[in-house]
């Protein structure tokens, strides 16, 4: 692990994971190359306002749900390989219904340089900590499409006040949203602006 870089549930007691591109259950439909292992890292920096937002989460009944934190350079060039290959539309109906695989890039939703991949950003979202139910947010992680804008139109009240309430919880704890995805934070002050690493996750 490089120095500063911690596993993020080594820092966040309590907190929840699921780390999809270590997994078959994501956009390309295969586990990502640089991820050896189902565990989010990210610098010590992001585990701390992290836990500030986990403890302002939790006065109002929430907990966090991480689905990736520090992304290996290495793994955003496997995404730009996949989205430049020919459709197979094995995963095209749940991710990407409305735009080509490789309007995925010219769109923003991937991009060549990932902020993920400075240690400071974070994908998520919030539970009930009664239930450990998922909050609806109108929309599931990595869906490439409008609907996925902050400022999505077709929303229910509730999906549209659950993604105000994340934005809040992420803004208060020293984060910075992105327009295109509800679920994608990034730190305000990051340590690493123009540094992208490519160590695996392992």
């Amino acid at each position: 692990m490089k120095q500063n870089f911690i596993f993020l549930d080594e820092m966040l007691p309590g907190i929840r994971w699921d780390t999809k591109y270590a997994t078959w259950d994501n956009f390309t439909g295969k586990p990502v190359d640089g991820y050896e292992v189902n565990r989010i890292v990210g610098i010590k920096e992001l585990g701390a306002a992290l836990r500030k937002a986990q403890k302002l989460a939790m006065k109002q009944g929430y907990g966090l749900l991480l689905w990736d934190g520090y992304r290996p350079q290495r793994a955003v060039d496997c995404y730009l390989h996949w989205a430049s290959l020919p459709e197979n539309n094995l995963t095209k109906n749940r991710y990407y219904p409305n735009i080509k695989r490789n309007e995925m890039v010219t769109k923003g939703y991937v991009a060549s340089q990932s902020s993920h991949s400075r240690g400071g950003a974070v994908d998520l979202t919030i539970f009930y900590l009664d239930t450990g139910m998922l909050v609806p947010m109108g929309g599931d992680f990595d869906f490439m499409d409008e609907r996925s804008h902050h400022a999505a139109s077709g929303l229910t009240e509730e999906e549209s006040r659950n993604r105000d309430l994340l934005m809040h919880i992420m803004e208060s704890s020293g984060f910075e949203a992105y327009c295109n995805e509800w679920w994608h934070y990034v730190l305000a002050d990051e340590p690493y602006p123009d540094t992208y690493f490519d160590f695996c996750i392992a």
